[in-house]
């Protein structure tokens, strides 16, 4: 556990954001959406906090975004979204084409007023997905051809489909589709896994230049574009392909392919290797990492955006993540167990809350769980990332670094915490 040298870890994640009654859209008085302020940079690592301007406000970065596939995380209110720190959601673009249809969000003035969330939104083109499905059927330079995972019925996404997609969706930054390859080639040999993960990279960039023509075409100006970096955890691929995606007409560019079964130390050096060499004056995102480690790691390297499911699945499934570690709730052991979760923790849910009490709701399944577990594991995840973003502005980074580093060796080691490996 830290001790009383170590710097200060713990904050309030909304503090210094609007509130949820003051978002909205974009104000004459506000800068261009798209303008990245680089607001401090560490001396020693990469590490950096920015403010990115959008079609609903400003986000300070770093940043961390929780999942919204159909437009909602599962479980929590937008106000309490706002509550626990949140900034930005991310949702699914594939997934909202299919149920309900990217023209009926659209219809009802967009995802901001279809889900009342007044912050800005992130859209993912669902690439991901549709590259995971069995059912895939033939991908070639201009597409993808697929059944879909409703029903069965034939689909084809191309990056036209896409970006007109997330025009009727609306949200403030939209993902290109991108050709995601299994993790590192799927356990191929060396040429045969360089291979694959080439061909992800060179018909993403087929794509990539596809939509840099069309998104001023299909886009509003006030819409962001991201494109997606591949290459594995091949550094000579990785600095080839963001080379050759920092020379499009995007407005920021993300790391696709990692946290896909690679082992953590590669995808870390990974991240060490190719995020400082991103553009400078351009938002930074690493997709779908999110444990606390992997956080750590990317702040590091000068990242400046994450998403990841871990906070509201691992809720669900009854696992609860703390300074103190991670709890499995179901455990007898928390039967009358009268604390909160933890007991140093600000968010409303152990101010108010015990561990007996939210073991109780989850061993009969009582929707109220899943809120009330959500909203905790967010408001961790906020603040895991806030004090880092504080220290990043007040010139300790350092410091701040190393103290949690020693947080997460003290989670998982035997007799300390409570042996998390999250």
């Amino acid at each position: 556990m830290t001790t009383s040298s170590d710097p200060e870890l713990r904050c309030d994640p909304a503090e210094g954001l609007a509130s949820f009654a003051e978002l909205g859209p974009h104000r004459p008085t506000d800068p261009r959406p798209g303008t990245l302020e680089i607001l401090a940079e560490d001396r020693e690592t990469s590490a950096r906090s920015c403010r990115l301007w959008t079609g609903h406000g400003p986000v300070e970065t770093p940043c961390f975004m929780p999942v919204g596939t159909y437009g909602a995380v599962k479980g929590v209110l937008p106000d309490e979204l706002r509550a626990v720190g949140s900034q930005v959601v991310l949702a699914n673009a594939y997934h909202l084409s299919h149920r309900p249809g990217a023209e009926r969000v659209g219809e009802v003035g967009g995802i901001h007023a279809f889900m009342h969330w007044p912050g800005p939104i992130l859209t993912d083109s669902g690439g991901y997905q549709v590259f995971s499905l069995r059912s895939l059927q033939k991908i070639d330079d201009a597409g993808v051809d697929y059944r879909t995972h409703f029903d069965g019925s034939p689909a084809r996404m191309t990056p036209r489909s896409v970006l007109e997609a997330e025009a009727s969706i609306g949200p403030d930054i939209c993902m290109i589709l991108d050709h995601c390859p299994p993790g590192d080639g799927g356990g191929a040999s060396d040429a045969a896994r360089r291979a694959i993960l080439r061909e992800a990279m060179d018909r993403t960039t087929l794509w990539a230049q596809e939509a840099a023509r069309l998104r001023r075409e299909i886009l509003r100006d006030d819409q962001l574009c991201f494109a997606i970096v591949q290459g594995g955890t091949d550094l000579e691929l990785r600095r080839e392909h963001l080379e050759t995606l920092a020379a499009l007409d995007f407005d920021g560019l993300a790391l696709g392919g990692l946290s896909v079964g690679e082992p953590i130390p590669q995808m870390h050096a990974t991240l060490e290797a190719i995020a400082p060499l991103m553009p400078r004056d351009k938002p930074r995102y690493v997709m779908g990492i999110g444990t606390p480690s992997d956080l750590l790691a990317a702040i590091r390297a000068g990242v400046d955006m994450f998403d990841c499911v871990i906070p509201s699945r691992h809720a669900r499934n009854g696992q609860l993540i703390s300074f103190l570690g991670r709890f499995n709730i179901r455990n007898g052991r928390f039967r009358r167990d009268d604390r909160p979760v933890d007991p140093s923790c600000g968010c409303p849910v152990c101010a108010r809350f015990s561990r007996a009490y939210l073991r109780h709701l989850h061993v009969h399944n009582d929707p109220l769980y899943v809120r009330l577990a959500t909203m905790h594991n967010l408001y961790f995840f906020h603040e895991w990332v806030a004090v880092q973003r504080r220290a990043i502005r007040q010139g300790n980074f350092g410091a701040v670094a190393a103290a949690l580093a020693r947080v997460l060796e003290d989670r998982t080691q035997p007799g300390k915490g409570s042996k998390s490996t999250s």
